[in-house]
């Protein structure tokens, strides 16, 4: 009975939108991370990527999962699209590097960077995802676009995956045409 309790809760919370506290025209809090692209380790600095242009940041809660694995693909299949538009697309998780390596390769197809998202990292966006087992952290589903100069420029937090991709490509496409 517990136990049937407990997996209604985690359905009822999973279904619910994820709240963002950044709005548009926040300052994206800076950070450094480590990431994978095609198995292969990198250092990720948000400020630096900015310097090249505006940044996609699609927090994700667990890598392999049904949603997770969808969404990723669909960031990987419009990569062309986002990078005609000047955009670079990283995507974040609680996951460890070597789980990341292999989400990179396997279901990304070496195409999307993967990096992991650090408790800090997690506060300052404010994408934790409350979960019955606080040992295993976990994001909740949030894309934040961020323009050259730091800002948010458009966000998208909804636990349905659907949608991410739609949102923030136009997001940058729009920045483009600026």
């Amino acid at each position: 009975m517990r136990f049937k309790i407990a997996a209604a809760a985690m359905i009822a919370m999973l279904a619910m939108p994820a709240a963002a506290v950044l709005p548009v025209g926040a300052k994206a809090p800076d950070f450094k991370t480590m990431g994978a692209l095609g198995g292969k380790t990198f250092r990720f600095h948000l400020s630096e990527q900015l310097k090249q242009g505006p940044v996609v940041l699609y927090f994700f809660p667990k890598a392999f999962t049904k949603g997770c694995t969808l969404e990723s693909k669909a960031f990987a299949d419009n990569m062309p699209k986002f990078r005609a538009a000047g955009a670079r697309v990283i995507g974040m998780s609680a996951d460890d590097l070597p789980t990341l390596q292999k989400f990179s390769t396997e279901v990304c197809r070496s195409i999307v960077p993967m990096a992991r998202a650090f408790p800090a990292m997690i506060d300052a966006y404010d994408v934790e995802m409350p979960v019955i087992d606080a040992v295993t952290p976990m994001t909740n589903r949030t894309s934040y676009v961020i323009g050259t100069d730091g800002k948010v420029v458009m966000v998208h937090s909804d636990m349905g995956y659907e949608d991410h991709v739609a949102k923030t490509l136009a997001a940058v496409e729009q920045l483009a045409a600026k």
